[in-house]
């Protein structure tokens, strides 16, 4: 038997006072009363043994009294393990509240199970200790320590969230709240443990205590709709859409029967049956048209039971209605260009000579063509090197008479290969990559039917290695014709002839000229981002249409707020900081006008139901020095912790024995009565 403050045990000095009560007290004289002096020595003998039996035992309960008094104070336990918990304490409590824990155990959820639970470790510990309460969520009232009253608060408040994080994550964030603010740091981790989201294989950190208390209940199955994107960067009206679909079966049995369907402009339309091997995904491939241009919603629903937050995903997309293209020229505009996009309904060309640019509006078109410039000013330079950085697509004819020195100094601002000398030899194109977007699914075989490009002039290209260049149409020789760069969100694509009928047949070659400016004015770094995931796209990238420096964007969905907003010049970044946690469709406004549609959807972290296994936390426990609660017990939470810190603790029945005692001598005083 140990004592948590063996300095209260000084107190038991305080015996000495019922002693000498007992020496003076009970020494006095009394007076006694006789009409028989024959009888006065027997009466005397008898009365002295009496009294003095009884004040010996009046002397010993309080004596023992006493003794429970200062041993309650001292506190007194049998040790249950390595080291005692003594001083103040700062005690944080993770509560898991994910999708997962809604799971049910003994007809109860866990989540509800948690958070009992945690109730009574916050119980166990005293008024004195501060304390912190987590959740997946990290919400900014969960970063500081609080009363034990307001922590209990708390925990009535916690509700399941869409939000999940990784348990190294959260045990960070435990960490940075509870260092150096008492004698004792302590975490406690209530949580079912998913495989998917504990990565707690090694913890090296020995200044806090850490706990795991895992609540688990029986595994369902589950099949998830895991995501769904563009093949195309950009969607196109009056056309076929491939909208890819990814479903996953993650139990050990196959599934069957697995619908597919999809929510669009108000019908819900059929898209397939699957039938799912275990542990495995299949991919599925949904034509979409789109009939007019602008913002189109959609959502994909499989079937599936009992686990439902991932059976639905949500996408908005934007049909653009024009796609503006600029051809800057030399002198005079090229008639061929000018006759190509007029046959694309969804194109509109705009020629400029290259001493008229507007620079203020060259943002507002998606692919520039610079025709037969013999040079590239500085400032030109500078405006298409901002305009490729934030997504824009060049393309650049050179002219025969260029001057390469401006050229070359173009080419070095944006990390581009130089131009060399200009070659009279006649070449012939005999490679096409068909993995690069622009010729990707554009022709389903490339043979003898599709005649190249020839030319009989063009540029040499240095080959330095670290330019990153991407050739996507070579020369037999291996020389390169057209090359491709990629700076920023957009990219600049070099042709090494000019666009001269007499020295290069390109725009005379329509099967490869009309697809090749088709699919460069919609090309991007990136697919338009058509759904966000709940928790983890944070901040939305948007084309910032700010004028007025007094407007700002909002979100609208159930309830409208205002997102925090960094400008970036032609974009703008929205961070909408855990304020949306309900999937579904949302309106991202500005001066009272909708700008764009937003999707956003759970998480899918949790999809996957299997949990850490009992073992593998048995062995995590042993090897990182981490205690291992026993969740199964039935008995009141509070004790269990209680000797978990402090061992068995015994004050309380020390109080109890001096309570005895003293009733004891009462009984002593007021029952027995002398004669």
């Amino acid at each position: 038997m140990q004592f948590l403050y063996p300095s209260f045990l000084w107190a038991l000095l305080a015996i000495a006072i019922p002693i000498i009560i007992h020496l003076f007290y009970f020494r006095r004289f009394k007076k006694v009363y006789f009409t028989n002096v024959k009888y006065l020595e027997e009466i005397k003998e008898e009365t002295s043994s009496r009294n003095r039996l009884k004040n010996l035992l009046i002397l010993l309960s309080r004596i023992l009294a006493v003794i429970g008094l200062v041993f309650a104070f001292a506190q007194p336990f049998i040790p249950q393990g390595d080291s005692i918990k003594k001083g103040n304490n700062a005690v944080s409590v993770f509560i898991d509240n994910s999708f997962s824990m809604n799971a049910i155990q003994n007809e109860i959820p866990l989540i509800d199970i948690a958070k009992e639970k945690a109730r009574q470790i916050i119980k166990a510990y005293s008024e004195e200790d501060k304390f912190q309460i987590l959740t997946h969520a990290f919400e900014v009232r969960h970063q500081r320590l609080v009363s034990k009253e307001d922590a209990i608060a708390l925990i009535d408040e916690i509700e399941i969230s869409p939000s999940v994080k990784k348990l190294s994550k959260v045990i960070n964030r435990q960490k940075q709240a509870i260092n150096n603010q008492e004698e004792n740091e302590i975490v406690y981790l209530i949580s079912d443990f998913q495989s998917s989201i504990n990565d707690l294989l090694v913890y090296e950190d020995s200044t806090a205590e850490v706990n795991l208390l895992p609540l688990q209940a029986v595994q369902e199955k589950n099949i998830s709709l895991d995501s769904v994107w563009l093949e195309s960067p950009v969607p196109m009206i009056n056309q076929s859409n491939k909208l890819l679909v990814k479903i996953t079966n993650h139990s050990d049995e196959e599934v069957e029967g697995v619908r597919l369907s999809m929510l669009k402009d108000g019908q819900e339309k059929p898209e397939g049956i699957f039938n799912i091997p275990a542990r495995t995904s299949v991919n599925d491939t949904i034509n979409l048209s789109l009939l007019k241009a602008g913002w189109h919603k959609a959502e994909l629903k499989i079937s599936d039971f009992p686990v439902q937050f991932d059976d639905r995903y949500f996408i908005a997309l934007n049909v653009p209605e024009n796609i503006e293209v600029l051809a800057i020229n030399n002198t005079i505009d090229n008639r061929y260009l000018t006759a190509l996009f007029k046959g694309l309904n969804l194109y509109s060309l705009t020629n400029q000579n290259q001493n008229r640019v507007d620079y203020s509006k060259i943002k507002e078109y998606d692919l520039i063509i610079l025709n037969d410039l013999t040079e590239i000013s500085s400032g030109l330079a500078s405006e298409l090197d901002n305009y490729i950085v934030n997504g824009g697509n060049v393309l650049l004819f050179p002219s025969s008479t260029a001057s390469i020195q401006s050229y070359n100094n173009f080419f070095n601002s944006i990390a581009a290969n130089n131009l060399t000398t200009l070659e009279s030899e006649k070449k012939t194109v005999s490679y096409l990559n068909q993995d690069e977007f622009v010729f990707k699914d554009v022709y389903e075989y490339v043979g003898r039917n599709i005649t190249l490009p020839t030319s009989s002039k063009n540029y040499g290209l240095t080959n330095y290695q670290n330019r990153a260049q991407e050739s996507l149409l070579r020369y037999r020789d291996g020389s390169n014709y057209l090359v491709k760069y990629v700076r920023g969100d957009g990219h600049l694509y070099v042709c090494t002839s000019p666009l001269d009928n007499e020295i290069n047949d390109l725009a005379l070659n329509a099967e490869i000229f009309v697809p090749m400016l088709y699919k460069m004015a919609i090309a991007a770094t990136e697919s338009q981002k058509i759904g966000y995931t709940i928790g983890t796209d944070e901040v939305i990238e948007a084309e910032n249409k700010i004028s007025n420096g007094d407007l700002v964007y909002t979100i609208k969905g159930v309830e409208e707020f205002i997102p925090g907003q960094t400008n970036l010049g032609n974009k703008i970044l929205l961070d909408v900081n855990n304020q949306i946690d309900t999937d579904g469709f949302y309106s991202l406004g500005l001066d009272n006008e909708s700008v764009s549609d937003l999707a956003f959807n759970y998480d899918r972290t949790e999809s996957n139901m299997e949990v850490t296994s009992s073992s593998s936390l048995e062995d995590l426990a042993q090897n990182n020095n981490i205690n291992l609660l026993d969740a199964s017990l039935n008995a009141d939470f509070s004790t269990y912790i209680n000797e978990k810190d402090k061992g068995i603790t015994l004050w309380k029945w020390c109080l109890i024995f001096a309570l005895i005692f003293l009733a004891i001598e009462t009984l002593l005083l007021r029952v027995w009565t002398e004669r």
